[in-house]
């Protein structure tokens, strides 16, 4: 029996392909959650498992809550100060590259872009940049200046800048960023990891802790919902905990290489049920952590187990292809909750104990993102979950049911079930552990990962190598016709004419 009045498939277009933009996810600003917010917080150690946090009486972030804002499927922006005498600018806030980078040139219906020649301390470096995204990619001039952030740590400070004078696919119409905060380390850097990011330099010439933490409060919001409301909101922590985000313990995982937030995924679930695959399959290339992507997007044969285990163990009678494909919305009549229809996903990670592990659980309210109205009948939905060809990327989706952690310090991600993660009055979102790991191999990243730049030597390599072979080539060509002119010397002419008989 179908427990829905009417299924409409509609094809999304554009709309869907932000889905699959390295950027985040939804949005509604002053989103206050549930408002249990435990401000007492204690350092415990359970079964082995580091559960967290922040002691009671310790330094107050309380400046920094609420300072993010967002388009609905396309990002949340932190406002920046920047250069003398300062120009405002919104920055994307994104966990998954590490260039500081801002607009320097009109793009399309963007009216504000940084003016590097109306800021006396903005300094030129000379280096070309781009960078290359899942997708959208963008090219400009490295740069020197000096920012503040009047919703971050006091003081200000002299970055990296990266002037973008060309981009592709990256300014989406109608946005209200204009730049990318990349806050991954170093490694990812371009063109070298010597460009020092954003983060790196407040923590060195600011002297605040090697942590950040992030909260977003998008989930549940449609497309509509939040056109006729202002925008979402969110908070960067910038140096520490905010103990009023979250509810309950931090339960944390180590980071296995510096470059993305790569950690180890253990195993998933959906409905309770495992999918007993092959550890190893979850870490294919790797799985990272990414306030930058819209989804969550997992390698393809785990993306195929997850849409089969979700087909079986739902309460929809029938789905077409493009529903989890995200070319194709769902609609519903209105005041139809499907969330009711679909299985909970758990994904297992692990914890600083290797023979233990946590999980962290999205109830459907995280995955079936309602997105448009049609008329006054329905309401549509869209898939949060996609496959990926590089690695499983915890992205919005998930982010959006959590306080994440980010402590570069000790070389972990903490997940805390956050205190906005709330949607008519149900939390969406479940941390849960500790669990015995030892019937999962010790290691299931099977393969340590190239870096992006060991790769783009690589190609460097190889394009140079091309090059001299084909130079010596054109080389042992030329020779032998110059002596058939009997002058020692190479006719061109005589070449061309003999190729073109």
């Amino acid at each position: 029996m179908k427990l829905f009045a009417r299924l409409v498939l509609l094809s999304v277009l554009g709309v869907c392909r932000a889905g699959y933009l390295s950027l985040p996810l939804k949005i509604s600003s002053t989103f206050n959650g549930s408002g249990e917010l435990l401000l007492d917080r204690r350092e415990s150690l359970v079964h082995g498992i580091s559960l967290a946090s922040q002691p009671a009486g310790a330094v107050s972030f309380v400046n920094m809550v609420n300072n993010l804002k967002g388009d609905v499927g396309r990002g949340y922006y932190l406002e920046i100060q920047m250069g003398t005498p300062a120009q405002k600018m919104n920055i994307l806030v994104d966990t998954g590259s590490s260039n500081f980078a801002v607009a320097a040139a009109p793009n399309g219906d963007m009216v504000t872009y940084f003016k590097p020649e109306l800021s006396s301390t903005y300094k030129p470096l000379n280096r070309d940049v781009s960078v290359r995204y899942t997708q959208g990619s963008w090219m400009g001039r490295l740069g020197t200046d000096v920012v503040t952030i009047p919703k971050g740590p006091n003081g200000t400070v002299t970055i990296n800048i990266a002037i973008i004078m060309e981009s592709e696919n990256f300014f989406l119409p109608g946005i209200n960023w204009q730049g990318i905060l990349g806050l991954a380390y170093s490694t990812l850097a371009k063109p070298s990891s010597s460009v020092e990011p954003f983060f790196d330099s407040l923590v060195k010439h600011m002297g605040i802790p090697d942590v950040f933490s992030l909260q977003m409060c998008g989930a549940g919001l449609s497309l509509v919902a939040v056109e006729q409301a202002s925008p979402v909101g969110g908070s960067l922590i910038m140096g520490g905990i905010e103990p009023n985000l979250y509810k309950g313990d931090i339960w944390y995982t180590p980071i296995k290489e510096e470059w993305y937030y790569q950690i180890e995924v253990l195993k998933l679930e959906v409905g309770g049920q495992n999918l007993n695959l092959d550890c190893t399959e979850y870490n294919a290339d790797k799985a990272i952590v990414d306030s930058g992507t819209t989804l969550l997007r997992l390698p393809m044969n785990v993306f195929v187990a997850v849409t089969m285990a979700i087909k079986q163990t739902s309460k929809v009678e029938q789905f077409v292809d493009g529903f989890w494909a995200g070319s194709q919305l769902a609609c519903w009549t209105q005041g139809t909750t499907p969330w009711s229809f679909f299985p909970q996903i758990s994904i297992y990670l692990r914890g600083e104990n290797s023979t233990q592990s946590f999980r962290i659980t999205i109830l459907p309210q995280l995955y079936i993102q309602p997105l448009a109205d049609i008329g006054d009948s329905m309401e549509c939905y869209r898939f949060g979950i996609s496959s990926s060809t590089n690695g499983l990327v915890l992205g919005a989706t998930v982010m959006e049911g959590f306080y994440v952690v980010f402590d570069r310090a000790q070389q972990r991600v903490g997940f805390a079930a956050s205190s906005c993660g709330v949607i008519d009055g149900s939390t969406v979102s479940e941390i849960a552990g500790p669990f015995s790991a030892t019937d999962v191999s010790n290691n299931c990243i099977s393969k340590r990962p190239r870096t992006e730049p060991a790769l783009w030597i690589i190609s460097y390599a190889l394009i140079a190598l091309c090059c001299i072979t084909i130079l010596i080539s054109v080389i042992l060509l030329v020779i032998p016709w110059g002596h058939q002119n009997g002058n020692g010397l190479t006719d061109d002419s005589s070449l061309i004419r003999h190729r073109w008989k």
